[in-house]
């Protein structure tokens, strides 16, 4: 989407403040990209603070950081809040616009972050399958040929959201032999400009999501936080899967209903659940879900691929540079 919102002003030097120490590769390679452009400064602060230092920006690169109403009051100079990716869900979009702060995220489907995310849902969904905590534990005990995973072949798995993340799951499981179902808001063809025929072989809205819930397998999350899906895979939505069915999350770690993750998982009722993204972040490796013997997690790392940090440290670089210059954004998207 192309847009301008104007240069820095008369500041000499545009800044760029990157929002606490997670994730460390995108300030790194941000700042690699920018090394020679002495009138672009990068920087990087803790997450506490933030609130301090934002009225000495022009771009903030919120990472995790939740940034309200009240740390965009004291934004007086910033032109751009954006994402590290595509999840915007901790800025106060309406904040920001009363502001005239633009708020913007770098599409998934451009950055290769989209096929990243993609391939650690596979990832995640094999582990779960191939019983990944009873293999390491085998390994370390001496035994051999233990545990029996089971296959993905002949599954039936249901995507939430198909979106840009979606679509490239779907892509890399079709040719595994499965059944592919999915929820998306609008199936119009200029919302997804692919061959779904092919791809999907059941497709519903929202509303669809628990009359496909009881066909399902496995289930893998890709959608966006927002209020109203918030613990959308709640007991109502488990307790429509099937007796073992697996659960996969790539998204957003609030998509999920712990209380209801956990219970069925220690029911039976869920055979496993994969992870990428936690209910608080970093997440407590004392808590007991992950004591469970069928639950995986990774350290939100789905879309960190040397090519999509890479791509996106491009981008961000590259609205700085724009923005320095008073020249139109075509790299990202603005959501005000």
């Amino acid at each position: 989407m192309a847009g301008s919102v104007g240069s820095n002003g008369c500041s000499a030097v545009t800044r760029v403040l990157f929002c606490g120490p997670y994730w460390p590769a995108s300030t790194m390679y941000t700042k690699e990209y920018l090394q020679n452009y002495p009138f672009i400064q990068v920087d990087e602060v803790g997450l506490e603070q933030v609130p301090d230092v934002i009225h000495n920006y022009h771009i903030c690169v919120v990472k995790n950081k939740r940034i309200d109403s009240d740390i965009i009051a004291k934004a007086t100079q910033m032109k751009i809040i954006m994402q590290y990716g595509v999840g915007l869900e901790g800025v106060d979009i309406d904040a920001a616009t009363k502001q005239k702060i633009k708020v913007a995220r770098i599409p998934g489907s451009t950055t290769g972050n989209a096929i990243a995310c993609a391939e650690m849902a596979i990832y995640l969904t094999l582990g779960v399958l191939r019983k990944q905590k009873e293999m390491d534990t085998a390994v370390i005990q001496k035994d051999l040929g233990l545990p029996v995973g089971e296959t993905i072949f002949g599954k039936t798995i249901l995507i939430l959201g198909f979106g840009a993340i979606g679509l490239e799951v779907a892509k890399r499981l079709k040719p595994f032999g499965v059944k592919v179902l999915a929820t998306k808001r609008n199936w119009s063809s200029n919302t997804v400009p692919y061959d779904l025929d092919r791809l999907v072989d059941k497709k519903g809205g929202p509303e669809d999501m628990y009359e496909l819930a009881w066909e399902a397998d496995i289930v893998i999350t890709c959608m966006t936080l927002n209020n109203e899906s918030v613990g959308i895979v709640d007991n109502k939505f488990i307790s429509a899967l099937k007796k073992g069915s697996y659960l996969i999350n790539i998204a957003r770690g609030g998509l999920l209903d712990y209380e209801a993750v956990f219970v069925h998982l220690k029911s039976g009722h869920l055979g496993g659940l994969g992870v990428d993204v936690a209910w608080t972040e970093p997440f407590d490796p004392e808590d007991p879900i992950l004591k469970l013997p069928n639950v995986i997690m990774t350290p939100h790392v789905a879309g960190i691929t040397e090519y999509s940090y890479r791509t996106m440290a491009k981008v961000v670089g590259d609205v700085a540079l724009k923005l320095h210059a008073g020249e139109p954004f075509t790299e990202i998207e603005f959501v005000n």
